[in-house]
């Protein structure tokens, strides 16, 4: 039996109508009974010792004022079952520390933390390399994170500014024919990292930032002729930028500057037979000093378990259609 002194936080642990405990015991095999600011674990040894960590994990974020949802807590579940031992107190702390999921930390946001080993390997990418490319499906993370990260360099003083950039596929890049100005021809395209970086900071510093060129939102076509040095420059939706724009747009990095190049390959908007630029440099660059791949699976989206599953839906049909292609080009029945 597990006993949280303050009831109020214990609440915020168990989730609304318990919703956070059906989640461990999904995760961990286990049955979690809340009486009050109790809990009652069943289950295996072993799994129930996790739970408890977890619990007890999770309880101390609460109490740093840090709001727990779903996938926190798959997040908590997943990072115990890489650390081998969960959340190490004690002696084995400082040594535990070394194996947790790396965070990133913002003025509004507070710490977050990466929720499964994707995120982990591409927060550590970030931090260790000067330009990363993520690829994978939808609800993984890697857009929001990558303004997460670029928003923490701003406010650490690593970068004096942030360039937020989508290619405008449904326009052609010909944004002339949109009414409004700049701001509103772009806002339908880049709302995605609007909306991120809201998350991440006031809307008001958003706002000045952008009135003051700090931050600096726009269609890839408007990185042409650019030397972009001390800034944190990211390319969204990069599967859509053809292969002389994605050229382009990578030799505009400057000194003191580093780039993030996110996308899908699998949802490319480019007319047939142009090739994306994504895929290209990704060919071309892995591997070399100082550049970071980072590969997302249907595995790893965290949006929400629903989503997770539409999109291994997809993936699914999405093999099954390339086995029947190689069987047929092999003239071989594909069942």
């Amino acid at each position: 039996m597990l006993t949280f002194p303050d009831n109020r936080f214990a609440s915020q642990l168990f989730g609304q109508y318990d919703q956070n405990l059906a989640k461990l015991e999904r995760g961990l095999g286990v049955v979690a009974h809340a009486i009050g600011n109790q809990v009652s674990l069943k289950g295996a040894p072993e799994a129930c010792e996790r739970a408890r960590l977890v619990l007890n994990n999770l309880y101390e974020r609460i109490k740093l004022g840090q709001p727990i949802t779903l996938g926190d807590v798959d997040g908590a579940i997943q990072e115990g079952t890489l650390q081998g031992m969960l959340f190490p107190t004690g002696a084995a702390l400082v040594e535990g520390e070394k194996l947790a999921f790396e965070q990133i930390s913002t003025r509004k946001r507070g710490p977050v933390r990466a929720r499964n080993q994707a995120q982990n390997v591409y927060l550590r990418a970030l931090k260790a390399n000067e330009l990363v490319f993520a690829e994978g499906p939808a609800g993984t993370g890697k857009t929001w994170l990558a303004v997460g990260y670029a928003v923490s360099l701003l406010e650490s003083g690593a970068v004096e500014r942030l360039i937020l950039s989508r290619p405008a596929v449904e326009a052609g890049e010909r944004l002339g024919f949109l009414p409004g100005d700049m701001r509103d021809k772009v806002d339908p395209y880049l709302r995605p990292i609007f909306d991120a970086l809201n998350d991440f900071m006031d809307p008001r510093i958003v706002e000045r930032g952008m009135t003051t060129g700090m931050i600096e939102v726009a269609p890839l076509a408007f990185m042409r002729g650019r030397t972009l040095s001390n800034a944190c420059v990211l390319l969204d939706e990069a599967q859509n930028a053809a292969s002389m724009q994605m050229k382009m747009f990578l030799t505009r990095l400057g000194e003191g500057s580093r780039m993030i190049v996110t996308g899908d390959p699998t949802q490319i908007d480019l007319p047939h037979g142009q090739r994306s630029g994504l895929s290209e440099a990704i060919s071309l660059l892995s591997g070399l000093e100082g550049i970071g791949h980072v590969i997302f699976k249907e595995g790893d989206v965290v949006r929400h378990d629903l989503v997770r599953r539409i999109v291994g839906a997809y993936e699914s049909q999405t093999r099954r259609q390339h086995e029947a292609q190689q069987a047929a080009f092999e003239g071989r029945d594909p069942t």
